[in-house]
């Protein structure tokens, strides 16, 4: 039964059609933000007082004023019902990697026997979700449930389908942030407040910051058919077993190359919903392992493409199975070749221009574009082993340091242009210093354009480059929520601007110049941030000892590497920069722990699940096929041409069983070492035992399952195997 379902389901998979999709007929700008309540349809919808106020809510930061909100939820109301919207929604971002959202319909009693549509002010402002329902980190007990969304008038609500979606923040009854969005956002504050002050050393005029993210999602594509017949896909997002396809990304033949037509339609369906809801798509293309792409938008303010990247996910896992597939959003759902990430493109901008922009045109301009490179640095530095505890999860620790992904170091490619204007300044005796543009090639081909040459490369092992006028982060796995990443990074650059400041403001004070004290802090700095700085090869094994030598963080246990939250200068920078209290931060890794616990615990189980049911008892079958047909043998045929005959199964047979028994003595060793690490109460504890002895299981007895399907017949292997997975089209 099972390998007629295996055959079935593959046949099924090579025979799906391509699926239309309606392409409007205007032009994308035309319909971008279509289901969008932005500054245009605030314009159209709101009184001319409300939207004045709307604006400096939006562009300056000015506090909402809640006796507009009655008119706000109107305007809204107005415009969403045009669009037969029904129903609305605080859409809000719990400590579950996801998101989350109520339904509730704009309908209230009219108190003349029938009913009204309303949707005021208060239901806009404020709802209450159960806030111990969601991972608090035992900030709230069951009996104590009652906690608050709020509106984020910053991030601009929308429509899909019947529901308005009203992008909120999620705090405890006490306070405490349950959510990304509120830490990000006080994140978001402290570097705008700190660099805006380094700022107006060079520019005045400067009087707002903003941290800005494009974010590039990386994921795979996988027939719904074969995704259906693969239990550990169901429950775990990758595959716990499966032998490597003997053509999988060594011919480099995938990477940019002609988008199958069923995956250009999905592609396309995607973009156009998304430029609707005012993401602004940019790029698509294949990656460079099989049935994997990847998708860009232009970037954004950062508070509003985390908002856009959660919504983009969701779009993306929808709208596949309309188009007969399931994408994958783990970080590592086949062994053996790439995994998924998500490059979080960071950098600062003004309202006069880009903070990282080089090269600049005076020499003004270069200190402060080295300024806020070595500032960045030395947060990135100063707090590496955080950086690292905020993009580590149970699922990216697969990724890290493997098939291109950045090792689990945190370090930064500058490469060489940047990396000798640094050292430059460290020595040079003025102020007067200079960094060279982009040059040129001459391929002395008439027909060709002259080419012109970055004055940076791109190191793909580097977990943090600096790739021209931003860093790229490119340790962010591909199902996370980036606001992880961005709070924990833009509140570490607050930190260290913050500190820049202070330092040249107290040589200012004793009579330096301005320059002068701004060249003697930056050379400290530059001095200071060397360890971080690596241009080398982050795969090489002389890497990782270097590293040790410098002082980085080198461990790659990821429930031990959550335990940076919790080091004192960790809660000192958030809790100075006002972004999360100590309680907070316990209370958050208390949920990775039990969250890691939790994965590893699921995928043991229906790892134990597949062994005991699936395979072993396909193995036996197969075996025992191998035995009869030995028995018929020396039934049949003398002695000698028997023995010849049945050698080889006879070898067979004694490896599968060699593997069978360890699977089924190791399967049960793994149980038993979860039931006793089920046992401890200490949630870190219990997470460190799921690391060090069930984990490993998975992995050993792997390696056996993977054997056997090498072994068994083709046509008695009960799961679709990877040349299946990964080559449908």
């Amino acid at each position: 039964m099972a390998e007629k379902l295996r055959f079935q389901v593959v046949s099924e998979a090579f025979k799906r059609q391509p699926v239309e999709v309606k392409v409007p007929a205007e032009r994308p700008s035309e319909y971008f933000s279509k289901y969008v309540f932005d500054k245009q349809k605030m314009y159209k919808y709101l009184p001319a007082k409300v939207y004045r106020k709307m604006r400096d809510v939006i562009e300056n930061g000015a506090v909402f004023d809640r006796t507009i909100a009655d008119e706000v939820a109107e305007g809204i109301k107005k415009w969403a019902m045009e669009l037969g919207v029904t129903h609305y929604t605080h859409w809000f971002q719990p400590l579950t990697e996801g998101t989350a959202e109520k339904h509730d319909g704009f309908v209230e009693h009219d108190w003349k026997g029938g009913m009204v549509e309303e949707f005021e002010g208060k239901l806009l402002v404020q709802q209450e979700p159960d806030a111990s329902s969601f991972p608090n980190g035992g900030i709230r007990s069951t009996f104590e449930a009652r906690g608050y969304s709020a509106w984020d008038p910053t991030s601009p609500v929308f429509v899909i389908g019947d529901t308005l979606m009203i992008p909120t923040i999620f705090i405890s009854y006490t306070g405490e942030a349950l959510d990304y969005k509120v830490p990000l956002k006080k994140a978001l504050y402290a570097v705008d407040k700190a660099a805006t002050a380094v700022a107006q050393y060079f520019n005045p005029d400067v009087t707002k910051v903003i941290s800005n993210l494009g974010w590039e999602q990386e994921y795979f594509l996988v027939d719904e058919s074969l995704y259906l017949a693969r239990p550990d896909l169901i429950m775990t997002g990758r595959t716990l077993m499966g032998h490597d396809s003997a053509k999988n990304q060594q011919m480099d033949d995938h990477y940019f190359g002609s988008i199958p037509e069923r995956v250009e339609n999905y592609m396309r369906d995607i973009e156009i919903q998304a430029l609707e809801l005012g993401i602004p798509c940019k790029t698509r293309h294949n990656e460079v392992a099989p049935n994997q792409f990847e998708l860009a938008p232009i970037f954004e303010e950062t508070n509003l493409a985390v908002d856009h990247n959660m919504l983009m996910m969701s779009i993306m896992k929808r709208v596949a199975r309309k188009h007969g597939f399931r994408c994958l959003l783990h970080e590592k759902p086949f062994k053996g070749i790439n995994g998924s990430g998500k490059h979080n493109n960071w950098s600062l901008a003004t309202n006069t221009g880009v903070l990282l922009h080089a090269p600049g045109k005076t020499p003004e301009d270069n200190l402060r574009f080295v300024v806020f490179t070595v500032e960045t640095l030395k947060g990135v530095y100063d707090h590496n082993g955080l950086l690292k505890a905020s993009i580590m999860s149970a699922t990216n620790s697969h990724r890290l340091g493997a098939h291109e992904a950045p090792p689990a170091i945190i370090s930064s490619f500058l490469g060489r242009t940047v990396t000798d204007l640094l050292e430059h300044v460290e020595n040079c005796d003025d102020n007067a210093f200079t960094m060279s543009g982009k040059t040129s090639y001459q391929l002395n081909l008439p027909s060709l354009p002259e080419l012109l040459i970055d004055n940076t490369d791109r190191n793909r092992t580097s977990p943090f480059a600096f790739t021209g006028n931003r860093f790229e982060f490119r340790a962010v796995g591909s199902e996370a929520n980036c606001a992880s990443a961005m709070l924990t990074l833009n509140t570490a650059v607050a930190e260290a601007l913050t500190s820049f400041k202070q330092r040249v403001d107290a040589l200012i004070d004793k009579g330096e110049s301005k320059n002068t004290a701004i060249l003697k802090i930056v050379r400290e700095d530059i001095k200071y941030v060397k360890p971080i700085i690596f241009n080398g090869n982050g795969y090489g094994e002389e890497w990782k000892q270097e590293a040790a030598r410098r002082g980085l963080d080198c461990d790659t246990c990821a429930p031990s590497i959550f335990d940076r939250y919790l080091d004192e200068e960790s809660v000192k920078m958030f809790e100075s920069m006002n972004v999360m209290t100590r309680k907070e931060l316990a209370a958050r890794n208390e949920i990775k722990w039990e969250t890691y616990t939790k994965k590893i615990q699921i995928e043991s189980r229906i790892f134990g699940d597949l062994c005991l049911n699936h395979i072993i008892p396909v193995v036996t079958k197969y075996q025992s096929m191998l035995i009869d047909n030995v028995s018929k043998v020396i039934s049949i045929f003398p002695k000698e041409k028997a023995d010849k005959i049945s050698k080889e199964n006879l070898i067979l047979i004694e490896r599968i069983s060699d593997h069978e028994s360890f699977i089924i003595e190791n399967v049960h060793k793994m149980i038993e070492a979860r039931k006793v690490a089920n046992r401890i109460e200490s949630e870190r504890e219990k997470a460190m035992a799921y690391h060090d002895t069930v984990a490993p299981l998975l992995e050993s007895i792997r390696y056996h399952v993977d054997k056997l399907e090498t072994i068994v017949d083709d046509e008695a292997w009960p799961l679709p195997k990877y040349r299946e997975l990964l080559f449908i089209r």
